[in-house]
């Protein structure tokens, strides 16, 4: 008697097995994808950062180099040293309207007035280039005329 009830009774048919595998590996796969690039994100931040602008104003006893700065990567960076002309700028008496380090989270901005004296190196019609350069290591130039 026990062998005429399972006599009766039928399984899925092949097709309609195959089609539940494949429909399960697929949602499998696409789920393990999404886990990947979640961690691949995590893992492939990067700083970069975006002089906006820069311009040099003349003042009474010197300039001023104002400096516009955004962080458009996907990572915080920290801008840890100005450079002018390739030397520091506290080497070169020029002071800072904000000191490094500078923090610049993902898509803030910031602004950087660079006051230079009128004595040493720098003149009216003198190319200054400004380097940011980031705890990163990274290293942004960009190079004004003073007027």
């Amino acid at each position: 008697m026990s062998r005429r009830l399972c006599a009766n009774k039928r399984g899925i048919s092949p097709v309609v097995a195959t089609v539940i595998l494949v429909a399960v590996t697929i949602v499998v796969a696409v789920a393990v994808a999404y886990w990947m690039g979640g961690i691949a994100g995590l893992y492939t931040r990067y700083e970069k950062l975006e002089i906006t602008s820069i311009y040099a104003g003349a003042t009474t006893d010197g300039w001023n180099i104002t400096v516009h700065v955004k962080n458009t990567g996907s990572a915080d960076a920290t801008i840890d040293n100005v450079l002018l002309n390739g030397k520091p700028y506290n080497t070169l008496s020029a002071n800072l309207s904000i000191s490094p380090p500078i923090p610049l989270t993902v898509g803030s901005n910031a602004t950087i007035v660079i006051s230079i004296p009128n004595r040493g190196p720098f003149a009216s019609g003198v190319s200054v280039e400004v380097r940011l350069h980031s705890a990163g290591g990274q290293e942004y130039p960009k190079t004004v005329t003073l007027p």
